[in-house]
C-alpha cells in the first residue's frame, strides 16, 4: 500500500553560507524541489517529513536561523497562483523510501 504524499513548502533564512548549503542539500536529497533560493516544495511521506525535520533541527542554530514548514492540503493545492517563471512541481509517481 502506497503512503500518502504530503505537500509541504519549506522556507528558510540562514545567514551562514555553509549551514545554508547543508540545508539546501538535505532538502534536495530528501526529494524537495527548489522553487526559489530559500524555498522548497516537497511531496513527502510522513516518515520522510519527520526525518527531514529531525535532520534540520540538528543543522540549524535557533538563535540565528529561521526554518518554516507549510502543509498544503489536496484541496488547497489547485488554488496556488503562479506568475512569471513559476510553475507547479511534478507530483511523484511510485516512490520507495
Amino acid at each position: 500500500m502506497a503512503q500518502e504524499q504530503l505537500f509541504v513548502v519549506v522556507s528558510y533564512d540562514i545567514p551562514d553560507d555553509r549551514r545554508r548549503l547543508k540545508v539546501a542539500k538535505l532538502l534536495l536529497d530528501l526529494g524537495g524541489q527548489r522553487v526559489q533560493r530559500s524555498v522548497f516544495e516537497c511531496y513527502v511521506s510522513a516518515r520522510v517529513l519527520a526525518r527531514m525535520q529531525e535532520r534540520l533541527l540538528e543543522l540549524h542554530k535557533p538563535e540565528e536561523d529561521s526554518i518554516r514548514f507549510y502543509w498544503l492540503c489536496a484541496e488547497c493545492r489547485p488554488r496556488i497562483v503562479y506568475y512569471g517563471q513559476a510553475s507547479a512541481i511534478d507530483e511523484p509517481g511510485l516512490m520507495i523510501i
